[in-house]
């Protein structure tokens, strides 16, 4: 059997927290394939080093000297080779470094230093063979990533290794040019990793024992979730769930690999789990609530509107041709509501507006402002009656006003506008009435 690992930056920020790392590969034989990140923070005022990496790069390109900025990196490398009495060097990779950006060789291969020397260390440390992510993840010419390509090579290349070291975050172009994921990248590239060896588990090891069932900066010690689906966690990550990057999913959920998100600081807990499907009933009837803040509201109404064939299109054309995507339409007989990003729409709102007009000739148009959509999801609602009846009595008794209900058809998510001011507070009354009440 075949686990990979993914460590994320604060796992791998000082000499300490490689020693942890390596205590956990260890105690598993089967976490084979490991896959690193840059050094995080060791402390709270400290620099990540792809950040540090980042504004090295940014004076190279301007032509100002950078010597001292690419020192001071390679120091906190050094600091984890001595910490671990490493007889590695990395003194040719940093001139390798140092050449290129004096060349200019892009803001994509100066981020993805900080993954690729971490991954060299990592790979000293553990005595694990070190594949470097530019020879086995593909990009095409135009950045886009060739996930199939990159399944094929990966495949070959891994079948041949029964433990390996690839760096997360990044790879190539065929040219050899580096390209990024997006920050946060390393999430991805463990599960590209994770389809081509046919792991049997996807293991995420971060500073957090797993998923929590709300955010902890609106939710004082929020609950952890046990298991969720792929499909709550897509709903939970699109409005604001940050504990994995939700590009991670798809490669690993074609494959019905689970994920396993763990603490590397707390290793004993069981964390969560992602899965594809399970029998097992959530402790609560919600899984999680997520939601953000920033949308805005554009109302169009038309007496009979819901006669009108192609009124709907006619409506979302406007928003297209401005290059607005949208949120959320939820809709009545004679009215239609269209949620955007109010960044987005600001800029444009008198272009979109006229462009209905023109194309639907509604009798009238409002919008408003400053709205926050707030996701409720949990698979035990389809089977629990009065799950929006207890959002709207939690919410009226907090003295919140809805704005707009939206409810998809696979009865797994809930979607609820309120106003800015009211967000907080309108999690807090769901985080009440579906979990402290039953604890």
């Amino acid at each position: 059997m075949k686990k990979v690992v993914k460590f994320g930056g604060s796992s791998l920020a000082s000499a300490e927290q490689f020693q942890k790392v390596e205590a956990i590969i260890r105690r598993d034989p089967e976490r084979r394939y490991v896959v690193p990140s840059a050094p995080g923070k060791r402390f709270d005022s400290d620099n990540k080093v792809t950040d540090m990496l980042y504004a090295c790069y940014h004076l190279a390109e301007n032509g100002k000297e950078f010597g001292k900025e690419l020192a001071q990196i390679a120091a906190r490398y050094q600091e984890i080779i001595d910490g671990l009495s490493l007889t590695v060097s990395l003194k040719e990779e940093f001139d390798t470094i140092e050449r290129n950006f004096r060349e200019k060789a892009g803001e994509a291969y100066a981020a993805s230093r900080g993954e690729y020397l971490n991954g060299i260390l990592m790979a000293a440390y553990l005595g694990f063979e070190f594949v470097d992510a530019a020879e086995v993840i593909r990009f095409a010419q135009n950045g886009e990533f060739d996930s199939e390509l990159t399944n094929k090579i990966l495949r070959e290349r891994l079948c041949k290794l029964d433990y390996a070291v690839i760096p997360g975050f990044y790879g190539a172009c065929e040219d050899g040019r580096i390209r990024t994921f997006s920050r946060g990248g390393s999430d991805i590239t463990g599960s590209i990793v994770a389809r081509a060896v046919k792991a049997e588990v996807y293991e995420n090891w971060t500073d957090v024992s797993g998923i929590l069932i709300a955010d902890p900066r609106i939710i004082e010690d929020p609950e952890g979730i046990d298991t969720i689906t792929y499909r709550e966690l897509r709903e939970l990550s699109y409005m604001g769930f940050n504990v994995l990057h939700e590009e991670a999913i798809f490669p690993v959920r074609r494959e019905g690999i689970p994920i396993n998100i763990r603490n590397t600081n707390r290793p004993e807990d069981d964390g969560t789990w992602i899965v594809e499907s399970t029998c097992q009933k959530s402790k609560y009837v919600i899984t999680g609530i997520a939601g953000k803040k920033g949308f805005c509201s554009v109302n169009i109404e038309k007496a009979m509107m819901n006669t009108e064939i192609g009124f709907g299109r006619k409506v979302l054309q406007a928003f297209e041709d401005n290059g607005i995507s949208f949120e959320h339409i939820p809709s009545g007989i004679d009215t239609l509501t269209v949620f955007v990003h109010q960044d987005e729409f600001m800029d444009k709102e008198q272009k979109v507006v006229s462009a209905i007009h023109r194309l639907a000739d509604p009798d009238g148009i409002e919008i408003e402002a400053d709205l926050a959509l707030i996701a409720v999801v949990g698979r035990g609602m389809k089977s629990t009656r009065g799950t929006a009846g207890r959002i709207f009595s939690a919410l009226a008794h907090a003295n919140v006003n809805v704005k707009m209900i939206d409810q998809g058809s696979s009865e797994l998510n809930i979607i609820i506008g309120v106003a800015n001011e009211d967000f907080e507070q309108a999690i807090q009354a769901i985080y009440a009435i579906f979990v402290l009440a039953q604890l």
